[in-house]
């Protein structure tokens, strides 16, 4: 199973110091080493806003080593994208704010890349009725869904 990681999860990971959580990192770098962990190229530029300081620069010199990662949306996701928005409730994926300031936004990506390779989306955002999170677009069209404590429940590691 592909997991594709929203900006949210991958935020988490800043309480998971590389010095203290050492097999945590040794089982997710393996994954990523597997395949098995992808993000989109929109969540590298959102959290370039949120870590690109000194108090996270651990973490953020990690994403940088990583950055293979960060996928570009090829022709197949970029067509679900556009069917992502053709539901008017959806367009709401990106908010007022990001579209007059232009900052990125990963959720439509990050949620058509995992319809594409059948993987399942791995974010912090929760549910809500009538609203459009990514978990309620993923529900919608039937992608898997989970948050990173889901995540590693799905992986078995115990630390």
């Amino acid at each position: 199973m592909i997991y594709v990681f929203d900006t949210s999860s991958i935020f988490v990971l800043k309480d998971f110091y590389f010095d203290t959580f050492k097999s945590f990192w040794e089982y997710f770098n393996t994954d990523i080493q597997d395949g098995n962990v992808v993000s989109v190229r929109e969540a590298i530029n959102e959290l370039d806003a949120k870590f690109n300081t000194k108090r996270y620069n651990w973490l953020w010199s990690w994403i940088k080593q990583n950055k293979q990662i960060f996928t570009i949306p090829d022709e197949a996701q970029t067509k679900f994208i556009n069917e992502i928005f053709q539901i008017k409730h959806f367009q709401a994926l990106i908010g007022t704010k990001q579209q007059y300031s232009g900052r990125p936004v990963a959720d439509p990506f990050v949620i058509a890349s995992a319809y594409v390779v059948e993987g399942c989306v791995v974010t912090e955002e929760i549910e809500k009725p009538n609203a459009s999170k990514i978990p309620n677009v993923c529900r919608h069209f039937g992608i898997e869904c989970t948050n990173l404590e889901g995540y590693l429940s799905r992986k078995g590691w115990l630390f």
